[in-house]
């Protein structure tokens, strides 16, 4: 576990703060005219999920958390409960709660590999603490309302249904069938495929 100055806790960087992992969301060093300079931070606990203002000054600093990258695979959801397995052995089967996954959820596929974040606590229990999905994941398009000529009322868009079931805004020119790329981190639509 490396230490880290006040200045050096930024966005995407996961901290322990009050024994939990956190991830800090937002940070912003503050320098007024007499006193020191201050970092004030955001941070998400990874564990609650809990939004949490903090102040970090000069002579303080804060432990990285000590987070392993494991590969899972989505298998199914049922009733709020999203079951994952080891990718090498399909047998070790466990279940994630959906607050867990937060907004990934709505581009899981079945079958798709993605990445967990592990926490080892000071009991050297480990621990899963988010699940990240890849950047873009390519998708099949399930329903596609078809394109009006001249229709540009709604700025040239129409919402679109995956394969998932998940919905989003699309260009006119998509149809049934097509397949497309999209951008799991602000859930927009990015090219067709």
């Amino acid at each position: 576990m490396s230490k880290l100055e006040y200045n050096e806790i930024r966005e995407k960087k996961i901290i322990i703060y009050d024994g939990e992992p956190c991830e800090v969301i937002e940070s912003h060093v503050a320098r007024t005219q007499q006193r020191k300079p201050q970092n004030q931070v955001k941070l998400k606990t990874l564990i609650s999920g809990k939004t949490i203002n903090a102040t970090f000054h000069v002579s303080e600093s804060a432990d990285e958390a000590d987070i392993n990258k494991k590969e899972i695979t989505f298998l199914y959801t049922n009733k709020g409960e999203y079951w994952f397995c080891d990718p090498e052995d399909k047998s070790k089967r466990f279940k994630l709660d959906e607050a867990l996954i937060g907004v990934a959820a709505k581009f899981l596929k079945q079958n798709s590999t993605v990445i967990a974040l592990v926490w080892t606590d000071e009991d050297d229990e480990e621990k899963i603490i988010k699940v990240t999905l890849p950047i873009k994941m390519n998708f099949i398009v399930k329903e596609a309302p078809p394109a009006v000529r001249g229709d540009t009322s709604k700025g040239g868009i129409k919402v679109i249904t995956l394969e998932n079931g998940a919905t989003l805004n699309a260009p006119m020119f998509i149809a049934e069938g097509d397949v497309i790329s999209v951008n799991t981190e602000t859930g927009e639509y990015v090219e067709r495929i």
